[in-house]
């Protein structure tokens, strides 16, 4: 028999014993993974395992305006949960909760009659007294939490800007949407101990992980104007019939929108889910979503630049119409305005004086001071779906396409985007990013988040800034704006009459009638930008169908805010009356209203007037356009 050698069994003992070893430290190091990095994570899996939760939703934070008003909060109601496993009679259980909440019980023996189900929601946005109610009936398997529902305290106020939630409370639109993360606060939850089916283990009870709720969002709208922006878009329903209207007001020195108020629209604690088409179209704000062509008040832009390029004449001749690579585009008086200086081109509007601004700058100038105005890019706006402007590509871009660019077609711009670029025009040259927040405000008062004014860019000089408002003021107080003039207070502003297409052509009577003023009140400089889309009837001119919203709406500003006349009324524009037109011919019609110091358009063929606006004997600023239809007696 061979000798077992000494040394090969040691080796084999300090083999194993360092197997052992090694299997201890991996069971070491598994058990160390297990309870120590993964621990946490672990025992909230088995906790989820031996429990049931019932959520707890957070009261949705506040949304006021400027001043501290409430726009919409947060009340609270009950959810009832029951567990199908825990009761005794799903039909008695069902009868129970009709009774007390009021709901039909075979709708409750449907949802609460199932096998397999941890948990079912039974009803939803019960009252405090059914609720209580319900409790006092001790019935095993029935759990009542309390929820929270939102109420709009303004209802139909702000519409598209404040938007609404979906019956879980998330943000669909508007304020609600975009600041959703924050107005949402943290869910919080009931946890009860059940066995492998879903049963109450006897003995247990429930414990509560209270919600945290959300906090306040403060806004920079001012209640005040926002109410008369309202007042003035219904009136413009009421009497035109449009598609749509709609008012923007901004503070021009820090971008803070003070207004925003469009029609339709419907009151937000009663929504029309049964007709999601008007759903939606009342919950859209086109004023952030849309882009048009906005016509003369554009000439803002295309103004500005010329002043600060040096590319002003001393006088401009206007036949009717200009002639560019063989097109003849008309102005928009097709009897022309004859010879005048820059300044009553603006007063009058005419398309020829800024089509040779735009050709004389050329489409290199053109396209870098669009591109500083902010016209073809989004404003940055805390609103949901801004739209970008549209603009032609600049290398393909003819001289007849750049000459309609200077009066405002051929481009398009969003109405927040246009207001944006305006308000850089008067407040020295500062393009600013327009914003609706202006802080988040815990329960306690905490500033939880600022917003403030954000400069994306410069535009044009100090000099140009006040040498453009000067010659806007006179708009109002001299030129087609006469119809947004408040004695004792200086308004400036442009109109726009902008045509509308389809399908790539002009769509006959189809219209944007709107205007474009500012003024000083309240230590502010407020620009209000009014549109009204396809005014119905034969009356599509802003410096009728809009202009006189804005001075509605400034007339009661002025009041409310106790700005006291600063100028005498007597320097204000002198007034005239309306002619009698009815079956004049164009000739007399034409010779009547010149004589009353009026300017006057007219549409159809025929040898007699048959329709005037405004009627005879309406009192009106000299020089304000007027206008009548010819046709057959």
């Amino acid at each position: 028999m061979r000798n077992i050698s000494h040394i090969t069994f040691k080796g084999r003992l300090f083999a194993a014993m360092l197997l052992i070893a090694l299997l201890f430290c991996a069971l070491t190091g598994r058990l160390f993974y297990l309870q120590i990095v993964q621990g946490e994570g672990l025992t909230q899996r088995a906790y989820g395992q031996w429990t049931r939760d019932l959520p707890m939703r957070a009261a949705r934070g506040k949304i006021v305006a400027r001043d501290g008003e409430t726009l919409a909060s947060s009340y609270d109601v009950f959810t009832v949960y029951v567990r199908p496993v825990e009761t005794k009679s799903v039909q008695t259980t069902a009868r129970a909760i009709a009774e007390c909440c009021g709901v039909e019980y075979e709708r409750v023996l449907a949802k609460i009659d199932k096998k397999g189900v941890s948990e079912v929601k039974a009803v939803a946005g019960v009252g405090e007294t059914s609720a209580l109610e319900l409790r006092s009936r001790g019935l095993d398997g029935v759990y009542v939490v309390k929820d929270s529902a939102r109420y709009y305290d303004m209802g139909n106020f702000a519409t598209q800007l404040i938007g609404f939630v979906n019956a879980d409370g998330t943000g669909q639109s508007g304020i609600e949407l975009y600041y959703d993360a924050w107005l949402k606060g943290v869910d919080g939850a009931a946890y009860t101990e059940t066995d492998l089916i879903g049963g109450r283990l006897d003995g247990t009870a429930t414990s509560y992980l209270a919600p945290i709720d959300g906090p306040t969002a403060r806004l920079t709208i001012d209640v005040t104007l926002q109410s008369l922006a309202e007042k003035a878009v219904r009136d413009a329903v009421e009497k035109y019939s449009p598609l749509s209207a709609s008012c923007l007001m901004m503070d021009a020195d820090t971008g803070e929108v003070l207004a925003m108020a469009g029609a339709p629209t419907y009151d937000l604690n009663d929504l029309p889910r049964d007709d999601i088409a008007f759903l939606l179209t009342g919950a859209k704000n086109t004023l952030v979503s849309d882009v048009y062509e906005p016509g003369s008040t554009f000439k803002i832009l295309t103004a500005a630049m010329g002043v600060e390029e040096g590319l002003i004449r001393d006088s401009y001749y206007c036949p009717g119409y200009r002639t560019v690579d063989g097109a003849r585009i008309r102005c928009w008086r097709s009897i022309g305005h004859g010879s005048q200086d820059f300044a009553h081109g603006i007063m009058n509007s005419c398309n020829c004086v800024f089509m040779d601004i735009a050709l004389s700058a050329g489409a290199e100038t053109v396209y870098d001071y669009l591109e500083d105005f902010g016209i073809g890019s989004r404003t940055g706006i805390d609103l949901p779906g801004e739209g970008a402007g549209i603009l032609l590509a600049e290398q393909s871009v003819k001289p007849v396409d750049l000459a309609r660019i200077g009066f405002g077609q051929a481009v398009a711009s969003t109405p927040i985007g246009l207001a944006s670029a305006v308000c850089s025009v008067i407040n020295g040259g500062r393009l600013l990013r327009p914003y609706v927040l202006s802080s988040i405000e815990s329960a306690d008062g905490e500033t939880l988040y600022e917003n403030g004014p954000q400069i994306r860019g410069a535009t044009v000089s100090e000099s140009t800034s006040e040498q453009m408002k000067e010659y806007l003021y006179s708009v109002v107080e001299e030129g087609g704006g006469k119809n947004a003039y408040v004695p004792g207070y200086r308004i400036g502003g442009k109109t726009g009459t902008a045509q509308k297409y389809e399908n790539g052509s002009i769509a006959n009577g189809k219209y944007i009638s709107s205007f474009i003023g500012f003024t000083e009140m309240d230590g502010r400089t407020i620009v209000c930008l009014f549109k009204v889309d396809e005014p119905q009837g034969y009356v599509y001119y802003g410096s009728i169908v809009a202009a006189p919203y804005v001075g509605q709406i400034f007339s009661g500003a002025f009041a409310a805010f106790g700005e006291q006349p600063k100028y005498d009324e007597n320097a204000a524009p002198s007034s005239t009356e309306m002619p009698q037109l009815y079956g004049m011919s164009l000739t007399q019609a034409a010779a009547s209203v010149k004589a009353s110091g009026l300017q006057y358009e007219y549409s159809g063929e025929g040898t007699a007037v048959i329709a005037q606006f405004p009627v005879a004997g309406a009192e009106l600023y000299e020089g304000a356009v007027v206008h009548f239809t010819l046709g057959e007696m």
